[in-house]
This record gives structure tokens, sequence and C-alpha cells, in this order.
């Protein structure tokens, strides 16, 4: 349940602050703005998905720029007590009286909760040109990208059982599927057949770098060591990750083996 509203003498004291305002931090906002809370939400720097042209998979909003749903998203905030700053937290602790403080640049602002919603950071592998196409021909989700490269030439980067599932996965939306393993498949023999009973192409190969414009209607030409090149119409890759603030574990958060905040049932 919300906390109770600020009583007299507690003036300075706001209901949540909310550090980070992709979507999760926007829809907490939004529905806390409507339960007459007073809210901080502080954005404080790019989206994870800064780099695509179009977000999907959200109901009457499937190929909306990710800047056009934030502005829409923020304009919504506006009937409410919803206070937006274009800041990061820089610092957060624990207060005697049991409230939060939260410092943004020299102030400090107390709140009765702190809700994070600062996501993950990709961490993506140091492979030339890779970065330069993260988003515009490289992909992280298949849910989210797929479709609008269906029955095209489609790569999947990686090894082990997350390259196994992910190529299974891509699957759906193609025929022509090539897992790069980069030298090291780290394949299990039943996960070679999973992936040669549906024809996914491995190549075990080094790889040199990528190559192609920075469009995402260009192709991806895939270079390897001492082997021909490979030209795709997009690769996917599941990267490791790492939370997107250092602001959790100063707190004592715990965080898992996935970077993300652990939470318990209630």
């Amino acid at each position: 349940m919300p906390p109770p509203r600020a009583g007299r003498g507690q003036a300075d004291l706001l209901d949540v602050v909310i550090v980070g305002a992709g979507p999760a931090g926007l829809s907490a906002a939004l529905t806390l703005g409507r339960s007459r809370r007073r809210v901080l939400l502080l954005d404080g720097g790019p989206p994870r998905n800064a780099s695509v042209s179009a977000g999907h998979g959200l109901i009457t909003r499937d190929g909306m720029h990710p800047a056009e749903l934030k502005a829409q998203a923020l304009a919504d905030l506006t009937p409410y007590d919803v206070t937006v700053r274009p800041d990061g937290a820089r610092e957060v602790r624990r207060e005697p009286d049991g409230a939060f403080a939260v410092r943004i640049g020299q102030d400090w602002h107390r709140a009765r909760v702190l809700l994070f919603a600062t996501g993950v950071r990709d961490l993506l592998p140091p492979v030339p040109g890779l970065r330069e196409r993260w988003g515009q021909g490289v992909y992280h989700c298949p849910y989210c990208d797929g479709w609008e490269h269906e029955g095209r030439a489609l790569a999947v980067y990686g090894c082990g059982q997350s390259a196994h599932h992910l190529a299974l996965t891509v699957r759906a939306w193609s025929d022509r599927v090539t897992l790069i393993c980069d030298g090291d498949p780290a394949l299990t023999p039943e996960q070679t057949r999973d992936l040669r009973r549906v024809d996914v192409r491995i190549r075990p190969e080094p790889v040199r770098h990528l190559r192609g414009g920075p469009l995402e209607d260009q192709p991806v030409c895939v270079t390897f060591n001492g082997a021909p090149p490979l030209s795709v119409d997009a690769v996917f890759l599941a990267p490791e990750q790492q939370q997107g603030s250092h602001l959790p574990a100063a707190l004592g958060c715990q965080l898992n083996d996935r970077g993300r905040v652990q939470v318990d049932d209630q």
C-alpha cells in the first residue's frame, strides 16, 4: 500500500522519490500521482533504448519513437503532484526517523519512500563495430525487433546455453539463422543437435569486426579470422548486464547475479 500523506510539520517530506524516468519510473509516477502522493521523479540520463528508432510491443504505441513516448508520458503527469527534475541522484541515505534523503546537486530532498527504477546497463562484447550498430541492426530482443526482419538472414552472437536458447527463439522469425560463436561455441552435443535439427548454422570462427553503415536498413557484414564473411540483415545477442545505478548497492540493497535488485514477495 502507498504510504500515508505527509501531515503538518512535515511539509518538506515527500511521499516518494523515484530515481529513473524510463517506462517503469514514469508508470510509477503516474500511478502515485493519481493516488494523491507528492512525488519527485528524477530523470538522470539517456534511456537504455536511446539508440533505437522505434519501440515495439506496447499496446497503442507500437512503433513509436522512444523520445515521443517519453514526451507523452511526461505530459500525462502534468495534472498531478509530480515534480520532474532532469537530474540524477548523487547520493542516498537512510535518516534516523526512517525517511530517505536523496542528494540532487547540492540539495537534499527527503521522502517516506525511495523507488529505484534505474534498470540495467548492457555490457556489450568488445567486437569492433558492434557498439556502433547497437539498436540499428544489432539488437537484444527478438520480440521487440524480430518482426521487422521476418524471413531475412539473421545471426545470433554468443555461446553456450544462452546463445542456444536465443538462436532457437530467433528461429521463429526466419529459417535463415546463423549462430556466431566467436571462437568458443561451448555447446553440448545435444544443443548442437537441437540447432542443426532446425537448420541453424553454426559459425565457430573468431570474429574480427562488424561492418556496415549505421542505418537500420543496411546489412551487417560480419568478418572472421581465416574464414569467409557473413552478411545478415540483423544480429541478436543477449549481453551481460549490470545495475544501472550504484545507489541501490550503496544503500545496502542486495543484487542478484544479473544485476537486478532483489525484492521480497510483498
